[in-house]
Order: C-alpha cells, then structure tokens, then sequence
C-alpha cells in the first residue's frame, strides 16, 4: 500500500511539472524534479570472528544489495526529499533471495525561511566528523532518524538543533536492515554549533539529552553527553583535538560519568596523506560502585571510520566487556592514479581496565593489532568500486571478548561492492 500511494504521488508530480514546464518560457527557475537511481550490491566474506548477519557458520560468505531510488520536489519556498530503498539478501541463512528491507531511508518535507530552514519527518543527520552522529554511508540501510530539525547558516556559523523520536516500527522486515530501528533512544534533544574561519582554524560542538527506556520500559531515564572538537590547519599539517564528557543515567538505571578523547596529526603530501592519533574510550573502574558507571556510548556516529573496517569494537560496552577502549592508528592514503587510490589503516587496541580471565586473574590489556588495505576505483563519474581486505590478530585477552572464535587464529574480512548512481530526471520550471 505505502508503494502504490508513493507511485501515484509521484506521476501527480510528474503530470503537474510537465504541464507547468511546457506553459512557461525559461528565464528564473522556480521548480525543479530531480530524481536518482543507485544499484549497490555487495559480496563479503568472514572467517574465524562473529560478525552480524552471520554468528554461526565459518567462513561465511553472503551477498547485499541496496536498490535506492532519491527524489527531491524544490520550490522558492519549501522542497520535499524522499529516498525509497530496498534491502536485498542473497545466501541468508542458506536461503536463496529474499528482501531483507523495503523503506523509506528518507522522507522529509522542508521550509526555507529568510534564515531559518526547518525540516520535518525521516532524515539522515551527519554532525563534524560523524563520530557521535553519523549517516553510516557503508552500510547497506545507512541510518535515519525521525523528528524537527531546525538549521541557521551563515557565512562563518551554523547552527542546527533537533527534536527526535523513536516509535513502534514494522517487524514485517528485520530491523537489522532498518535505518531507524538500531536507534536507542525514547526521545532526543541535539543541539549542533561550527565556527569556520576560512582560514586556519574551526571549531564544531554537540550537545545531546536523550532519553532512554528502562528494558522494561517502566523508567525513562536521562543522559547528557556534551563537548566538541577543534581543528588547525596550514598548508600541510592539520591539528585536531575531539573530547565529549557523558553523564546522567544510562539505560540501565546506573548513576553515569564517562568521557571519550582523541588527538590527532594529518600530514598531506602531494602524493600521499598520513593520519596519525589515538582514541580512548572510557569504560568502568572495577572499583566503582555497582549503581555507578563509567562506560561511554558513541551514540550514534560510524565505528569502522575510527576504529577498524572489521567492526570488531563496534557496540559499547558490550564489545569491550566494560572496559574501554584505547586504540592508537595510522592511516594512509595514496593515489595510484586520477581514479585510483589505496589505503591502509593500521590499529592497536587496548583495554583501558583490566579484563578478568575465569579465575578473576587480570589478563593483559593489550587485545591485538588490525590492518585494512582497500582500494577505490572510479572509472567513470556514475561507478564506483570499492574493495577492501582486513586481518585481526588477537591476544589470549580477546577469550573474554564475544567477537573473536578462535584467539589463536587470524580473523580476516573482505568485500567487493560496486555502486552505479546515476540522475534519471532533471525536470525544471522557469517564468520570466
């Protein structure tokens, strides 16, 4: 049913845009229909680690597809975005084809006042470098979220606050290829502010308050989560400081205080660029009290993006026990031509507490180091191809850990995904 009213909606647009296209000479644009057509699929391959859609089988290999169609109706006045999206699975649970998702990734309607803009509906939200709140352009669904967002631009501010909510979503498609399901949160407050010189230095701030359901949905608790990020540059060198401090109560009831860091030093030379910094990511003292907490939440920015293609630390706390996570790296990027590059990221990771083996013994902090070769190909400007293999190798510590089968045993991924996007219509309105 959504699909037979989004086909109609869209041949009412398409009859009115033709009629007033052809009744008026071109001189000042005043509509425009711009519709795209993205085809993604996928192939990956996993083996010795668990990572989701598989749990079980070892090695694993399955296929994705994401089949996006983007259209965007633009008066003076207001323009309306929609983004229909269809999630393919191949080789699922040994199961041939199926869909795994059919829906809107985004569906807003927007106002465009003197010097204020205000959005309404499903909308993906991309803040400074995406570490708190992220668009997740990797993954197949990407990532939404429903609400009010109001934006104010100029030429050196800008500032955009939100109003989120989650709701009961359809379970007629698993929630794993949902842009909206993954969120956490009963409502949300984000307040977002930049200052850009235009020069040599710029500074980005977030501010969440989010409210969060107890697992018996009894309690609504609030947390707070609030700091920024400042960033240098000369001709060469760029110098960025990332920090947020975290605090309230957390989802499950516990008294929070946990802060998040990272300092980093980018060197950009004519044929490469070099990334050098570190995360710390904070976790529970094992001396704190059992109603308190010190486990920092990455709300919801990109993980692979910081710390490893592999998403082996991609949940917190869950995936480091509790105990944080402090993970030095070194990117590097080089381009091997106009239309292709390769990249390695290389990570340490450790624990900033002490995992506990099964006789209550420290064991070491030091978990294991990843690599990530990939390469980027664009042989005309409507195909891009991307692949990417990425090995882990893990410490005995890595045991107490849920992502890793065997602490003996290289865990390696790799995928190829090839996306072909294209603009199928670009109608436009003119009066004189």
């Amino acid at each position: 049913m959504i699909l037979k009213s989004f086909y109609k909606l869209f041949f009412l647009l398409f009859i009115v845009i033709t009629f007033s296209s052809q009744a008026q000479e071109k001189d000042t644009l005043t509509q425009q229909f711009l519709m795209n057509i993205e085809i993604r699929p996928r192939a990956e391959y996993t083996s010795n680690y668990i990572l989701p859609p598989n749990t079980t089988v070892d090695p694993y290999f399955y296929l994705t597809q994401r089949n996006r169609i983007s259209m965007q109706y633009e008066r003076e006045k207001w323009l309306i975005k929609s983004d229909v999206q269809e999630i393919h699975l191949w080789d699922k649970e040994h199961s041939a084809s199926k869909a795994g998702s059919i829906n809107f990734y985004q569906l807003f309607l927007e106002t465009k006042l003197k010097s204020v803009n205000i959005r309404l509906g499903r909308q993906s939200i991309l803040l400074d470098n995406g570490r708190l709140f992220s668009d997740a352009p990797w993954a197949q669904q990407g990532r939404a979220h429903e609400g009010i967002r109001v934006m104010k631009y100029s030429e050196h501010f800008s500032n955009d606050f939100f109003f989120l909510f989650t709701r009961n979503y359809s379970s007629e498609f698993e929630p794993a290829y949902s842009p909206v399901a993954a969120n956490r949160y009963k409502y949300m407050l984000v307040n977002s502010f930049s200052y850009n010189s235009k020069r040599a230095f710029s500074f980005n701030s977030v501010s969440t308050v989010d409210f969060l359901e107890s697992a018996n949905s009894q309690h609504l608790y609030t947390r707070a989560t609030t700091g920024g990020r400042i960033d240098f540059k000369t001709k060469q060198w760029n110098y960025t400081l990332n920090s947020y401090l975290q605090f309230g109560r957390n989802q499950k009831g516990q008294q929070l205080f946990a802060y998040y860091f990272q300092p980093e030093i980018k060197l950009s030379l004519q044929k490469s660029n070099w990334r050098l910094g570190a995360e710390m990511i904070s976790g529970s003292n094992p001396h704190l009290a059992t109603g308190s907490s010190g486990d920092f939440d990455v709300l919801y920015g990109v993980t692979w993006k910081f710390n490893g293609n592999m998403n082996v630390f991609t949940r917190f706390p869950a995936d480091v026990g509790g105990k944080g996570l402090i993970n030095p790296y070194l990117f590097t990027t080089i381009p091997l031509h106009q239309k292709l590059s390769i990249r390695s990221d290389f990570h340490l990771f450790y624990t900033q507490y002490h995992l506990k083996n099964n006789l209550g013994q420290d064991m070491k902090k030091f978990l294991g180091f990843e690599n990530d070769i990939s390469l980027k190909y664009t042989p005309v400007k409507a195909l891009e191809i991307n692949c990417a293999f990425s090995f882990y190798q893990a410490t005995d510590s890595m045991k107490y850990l849920p992502k890793i089968q065997n602490e003996n045993k290289m865990a390696f991924w790799s995928y190829l995904m090839v996306s072909y996007s294209f603009k199928a219509e670009n109608w436009k309105c003119y009066k004189k």
